[in-house]
């Protein structure tokens, strides 16, 4: 895309959804820290469904932390991979509680070295909770840059790196959240709803169904 159809591109977008966020409930940065971990291979639904159970009962890192592996998998068990993630949530509100004083820290490096913590969540959690203008790729994201022809790669980081390149500084706060609600709702993997695009005129793809 050329550099004024990129601006076209997340204008439309920020005219159809001016302030967008994440699907994923939470109150706190710890909170969207552990509802991001538990959301790998799992729906915003599914997590939020067992996360409205577990966040009253263990809002802060101590309280989840006390709750134990085997305790927390009894509010998560319904989410795929709960075993495992229930491991790094408890190894994460460990070093939360015993590096940072049960805070989350708005730092990259300290972020990615907690257990279940890679780049994408850490973008997540550096975007949503801090602000900052980060744009995690998850699969409807890299999706999303290669179809419309927007920031085209052939790995996630590749795709990031292009869309930091490309995408105009007013806009990257939000274009996290404007770009996987448009993957997630419009232009949806096996069968994308192109009649109902804001950007269609704009998007690349071959296969416009319009």
């Amino acid at each position: 895309m050329k550099k004024t159809e990129i601006t076209e591109f997340y204008t439309r977008l920020r005219d159809n959804n001016p302030t967008p966020t994440t699907e994923l409930a939470y109150e706190t940065p710890f909170q969207l820290l552990i509802a991001v971990i538990l959301s790998a291979q799992a729906t915003d639904v599914g997590v939020n469904k067992a996360t409205m159970k577990l966040f009253p009962v263990a809002p802060t890192p101590a309280a989840m932390l006390a709750l134990g592996v085997e305790g927390l998998i009894e509010y998560i068990k319904t989410i795929g991979l709960f075993r495992t993630k229930a491991k790094n949530v408890i190894a994460t509100c460990r070093m939360l509680v015993e590096l940072h004083g049960g805070a989350v820290p708005e730092n990259r490096a300290a972020l990615e070295a907690l257990p279940g913590v890679g780049r994408k969540t850490a973008n997540v959690v550096l975007n949503t909770a801090f602000g900052h203008p980060t744009i995690a790729v998850d699969t409807h994201i890299f999706r999303l840059g290669n179809r419309t022809g927007l920031a085209p790669g052939k790995t996630v980081d590749e795709v990031e790196q292009k869309l930091l390149r490309v995408t105009p500084d007013e806009f990257k706060k939000d274009a996290h959240h404007w770009l996987i609600l448009h993957g997630r709702y419009v232009c949806k993997a096996r069968k994308p709803e192109c009649g109902r695009c804001v950007v269609a005129d704009l998007c690349r793809f071959k296969g416009k169904n319009l």
